[in-house]
């Protein structure tokens, strides 16, 4: 995985199985965790649900209970032979944090709209294969799919502004006010009053 992922470092402990009733000791374990599209297309092929809802980490829309939470972060997994325990051992602190990383903006890039401009939200279900279609209409290679998802889809908006064709029009706002530093300029220059 390339893009930036968190360590979660879980002390040795022993847990219960209920249904085998034994107890089993859990070794001290690192826990390496990439949330990228990967993870998402994992998770979205066991749930056959959609991880995100217009573009966003959605609770209400993705992931709705302990459990699925649980097996989003199996799936954020990077790391190899992993005891299946482990992952009753995290604690709150550890899912706050795991939280945290799934929801932060892993990029520079920030979309300064005017409230008039905003997009408008999408109608089609964003699952993981339709971010695949964006990335290949986009010609955006699949290695970006190890990305931290906020990054890949910063970067698939800004596609989306670059490639459109009708970019949009100024407001008559805007006009008024780029004709005035226009004029203001020839002013300047030609030392003149209007």
């Amino acid at each position: 995985m390339k893009g930036p992922m968190i360590t979660i470092e879980i002390p040795a402990n022993k847990v219960w199985d209920e249904k085998a009733e034994m107890i089993f000791d859990v070794p001290a374990t690192k826990l390496v965790l990439c949330h990228s599209l990967i993870s998402i297309s994992k998770w979205e092929a066991q749930y056959r649900k959609r991880f995100l809802k217009l573009n966003k980490f959605d609770e209400k829309n993705g992931i709705n209970t302990p459990d699925e939470l649980l097996n989003y972060v199996k799936c954020m997994t990077v790391n190899n032979n992993i005891n299946p325990y482990v992952y009753n051992c995290l604690t709150d602190e550890d899912i706050k944090k795991i939280q945290e990383y799934i929801s932060a903006e892993m990029t520079g890039t920030t979309f300064n709209t005017p409230d008039t401009d905003k997009p408008k939200p999408n109608q089609e279900a964003m699952s993981s294969e339709m971010m695949y279609y964006y990335m290949s209409a986009a010609q955006i290679p699949f290695s970006c799919e190890e990305w931290h998802l906020s990054r890949l889809i910063a970067l698939l908006r800004i596609a989306s502004i670059k490639n459109d064709p009708n970019p949009k029009k100024q407001t008559n706002a805007q006009i008024t006010k780029s004709n005035a530093a226009i004029n203001a300029a020839r002013r300047a220059k030609y030392h003149t009053k209007g």
